[in-house]
């Protein structure tokens, strides 16, 4: 899927929950070690793009420094790569899974750094992320005591599984805590992934993180 036709599916499932969703999409270059695939999405109008591991995400950072990129770290951070992490200038953080992950991050910078917290809204035991149930006392938390987490809303990955009514309950759980969150800033919902994005979109994301289904094309 190029990155066009991506954007056509993203604008119809757009249309099919409101004219007024926007949606952001973000490159997760996880998939390839190579330079040349995250060129050719940059030179098409893609700017966000996101990566799982503090390793990988440095190489491309460094490979990429003179391009006006947001990078986005997605993947569970470790406290021992946290520096790492904080030296790359990462436009947001969308894995924070604990009010400790947020403090350790927030005692080694100076400055404030984008952030979203992550929700298991699928329960499933090998899913990082907060119980629903907690996350909104934990984001409130974040809110009140940590100075340099600016915590603009939540992540969630959807259930791992074929049934879309389980996907789309996974989804619904984490957009129904988003709405909750919006009178105290939260402003993303970052839901959907390359199987899922449009389920994940017409239950309100307006932030998907897409791999797989796109990066192939550009390899």
């Amino acid at each position: 899927m190029t990155l066009d036709e991506l954007i056509q599916r993203v604008e119809a499932a757009r249309l099919r929950r409101s004219e007024h969703l926007i949606v952001q999409i973000v490159a997760v270059t996880k998939y390839t070690d190579k330079i040349e695939p995250l060129l050719k999405l940059y030179n098409e109008g893609q700017r966000a793009f996101g990566e799982n591991r503090v390793q990988d995400m440095e190489k491309k950072v460094k490979a990429l420094e003179e391009y006006p990129i947001e990078w986005h770290f997605i993947g569970n951070l470790q406290k021992n790569k946290i520096n790492k992490l904080l030296s790359l200038n990462p436009f947001m953080i969308q894995s924070i899974n604990s009010y400790e992950l947020a403090e350790a991050i927030d005692k080694r910078t100076k400055k404030k750094i984008n952030c979203l917290l992550e929700i298991n809204s699928s329960g499933e035991p090998t899913k990082h992320g907060l119980e629903p149930q907690r996350a909104i006392d934990t984001y409130l938390k974040i809110k009140e005591n940590l100075k340099n987490i600016n915590l603009k809303g939540i992540m969630t990955i959807g259930a791992h599984t074929d049934d879309e009514k389980e996907i789309r309950k996974s989804f619904r759980l984490t957009y129904n805590i988003f709405e909750k969150l919006k009178p105290y800033g939260a402003k993303i919902c970052s839901m959907g992934m390359s199987g899922d994005f449009e389920i994940a979109i017409e239950e309100g994301s307006n932030m998907i993180r897409v791999g797989s289904a796109l990066l192939k094309s550009y390899m």
